[in-house]
C-alpha cells in the first residue's frame, strides 16, 4: 500500500520504493553500517548490496499512514550494535518523516552480518 498526503488541493501519493530508496541512503550515512544485506531465501545466504539497490534490504509497510520500515544490515567490526541501532532510528526517523510528511510508526533492525573494514 501507498501513502498519501491530503494537500487540501490534492493527494499526493508515495510509492513504497521511493520510502525504501531514500530510507536506505539515510541508512547507509549512519556510522557502523556497512551497507545493506539481501538474505537468499533459497539458501541463507546474505549479500551485501550496491549503493544502486539499496531498496532490497529494506521493507515498507504503511497502513494508516503511518510507516512501518525493517533494516537487514551489515555492520563493521567492533562497532556497538545498540549504538548503531539508536543512530539509524534516530536519524532515518527524523528524515523520513521530513521527507514523506508521514507519522514511522516502528523500526525494526535485522543484523545480518558483520564485516572488517580496512
Amino acid at each position: 500500500m501507498n501513502g498519501f498526503v491530503d494537500t487540501g488541493l490534492g493527494k499526493i501519493t508515495i510509492d513504497t520504493d521511493v520510502i525504501a530508496t531514500y530510507a536506505g541512503s539515510v541508512a547507509v550515512e549512519c556510522f557502523g553500517i556497512v551497507g545493506m544485506a539481501a538474505v537468499s531465501m533459497k539458501d541463507g545466504l546474505v549479500k551485501l548490496l550496491k549503493k544502486d539497490s539499496l531498496k532490497h534490504g529494506i521493507n515498507v509497510m504503511i497502513a494508516d499512514n503511518k510507516i512501518t520500515l525493517e533494516f537487514h544490515v551489515i555492520v563493521a567490526y567492533g562497532v556497538s550494535i545498540s549504538a548503531m541501532a539508536d543512530n539509524l532510528i534516530s536519524n532515518v526517523k527524523y528524515k523520513v518523516e521530513e521527507f514523506t510528511g508521514l507519522t514511522i510508526e516502528k523500526i525494526n533492525i535485522l543484523v545480518e552480518g558483520v564485516r572488517v573494514i580496512d
